[in-house]
């Protein structure tokens, strides 16, 4: 056992993540919605009735959740370095799967894809040069650029 896997088993003992970088999900109890440990911050994710009980956002709203964040806030910092008046930004995210032979945007030919459609209001007096540049910087989001392309996601049991 090594010192890093020792850190993690106390600081979930103690139920916490071990780094803030950290994300730890527990589900104890009744109800399927666990709670969800990010450092100091504690969230409730949940299905709605009648599969769940409604007592928190699903792992798909998160997700876009997550996908909005980091498209507001690349959007404001990209606006803030070039002195832009962005004054505000907001994102509204819509996800459900569609059938593969509807997108020709898709490589699948069968089955479904996830489809995220993304809505961005920016607010402030920006040319529609800068509105149209900063609707190219959305897609460098850094969760959107990941979402994009493949994630490898490595699973292992612990004692």
């Amino acid at each position: 056992m090594n010192d890093s896997s020792s850190k993690t088993r106390d600081a979930a003992r103690r139920g916490e993540p071990a780094e803030p970088r950290v994300v730890m999900i527990r589900n104890e109890g009744e109800g399927l919605g666990p709670e969800i440990i990010i450092g100091p911050h504690h969230l409730q994710a949940d299905e709605p009735e009648p599969v769940g009980e409604d007592t928190g956002p699903t792992p798909y709203n998160l997700l876009a959740a997550a996908l909005g964040a980091c498209t507001s806030m690349t959007l404001k910092l990209y606006a803030g370095r070039k002195g832009w008046p962005l004054e505000s930004v907001t994102v509204v995210l819509r996800h459900d799967k569609i059938h593969a032979r509807d997108r020709t945007e898709s490589e699948a030919k069968d089955g479904k894809v996830d489809r995220i459609e993304r809505a961005i209001e920016l607010g402030g007096p920006l040319t529609g040069e800068q509105r149209q540049r900063l609707l190219e910087i959305a897609d460098r989001c850094p969760v959107k650029r990941s979402l994009a392309s493949e994630i490898l996601i490595r699973s292992r049991l612990v004692d």
